[in-house]
């Protein structure tokens, strides 16, 4: 790591967070394990497919290299959240789609983030899985100061750039997860995990706040409301889906 960003590692801390793909890489190098936070989209999508039993295959691009990549792994490649087809990015069309053991899952930001991070254990967290997530990082002996958690809210971009937008769903998911750890006796958080933590603790119906976000109001405006009805299931799925073999599948 460049000694250029070592102010930016949190170091001496056992909870760490830090924003999109270059925080994953600022962190992911000195922690035990990465959780990504992609709460609209990605990671709620990986925990309703891993809690039917489907393995996902994370992937950065969603082109001809990722129909490659599908027919590698001998899996379902979902689409757009507006294209046709049985899976997609959306978390309620997974959930009516038909089962299928494996699934390839581009998506921008999320997704990226899993398939770049090397070397460290990855967790897809949501607000739907906090409490199990939780558990199982506590019981890996994780979020010491020498074996952190690095908590990685993905974000959003800007329409029609590569400009990123910190998303305030995600902020609270990853305040979710370090509130959730904190509760357990991880007493060595960041001083950003800590006001993530505060920020979540804070809000009084995440619900609705994430509901009248910008985000929320996105997907609610293209006709994707049931998404955020899902997103915001808090702490329904026992779930804890983490990347083996480059497939999500579930650890708990």
């Amino acid at each position: 790591m460049e000694v250029s960003v070592q102010w930016a590692q949190q170091r001496g801390f056992g909870i760490r967070v830090e924003w999109g793909l270059a925080g994953a890489r600022v962190l992911g190098s000195e922690a035990a394990c990465v959780v990504v936070i992609d709460v609209l989209s990605f990671t709620t999508s990986v925990s309703v497919a891993v809690e039917a039993g489907t393995a996902v295959f994370p992937y950065r691009w969603r082109d001809d290299s990722a129909r490659v990549f599908a027919a590698a792994k001998a899996a379902e490649l979902a689409v757009g959240r507006r294209e046709v087809g049985p899976w997609s990015l959306s978390p309620a069309a997974i959930r009516r789609a038909p089962f299928t053991e494996r699934l390839v899952l581009p998506s921008p930001n999320g997704s990226t983030i899993a398939a770049a991070v090397e070397g460290t254990p990855v967790v897809a967290a949501c607000l739907r899985n906090v409490s199990a997530v939780a558990d199982w990082l506590v019981a890996q002996g994780w979020g010491t100061p020498d074996r952190p958690i690095a908590i990685i809210p993905a974000g959003e971009h800007w329409p029609g750039t590569d400009t990123a937008r910190p998303a305030l769903e995600d902020w609270l998911g990853a305040g979710a997860i370090a509130a959730a750890l904190i509760e357990r006796g991880i007493g060595t958080p960041s001083p950003e995990a800590r006001t993530a933590a505060t920020a979540f603790d804070g809000t009084p119906d995440v619900v609705a706040l994430i509901t009248e976000c910008a985000s929320g109001r996105e997907l609610a405006a293209i006709g994707f409301a049931d998404d955020v009805a899902i997103a915001t299931e808090l702490n329904a799925s026992a779930t804890v889906p983490v990347l083996i073999d480059n497939a999500f599948v579930d650890r708990r």
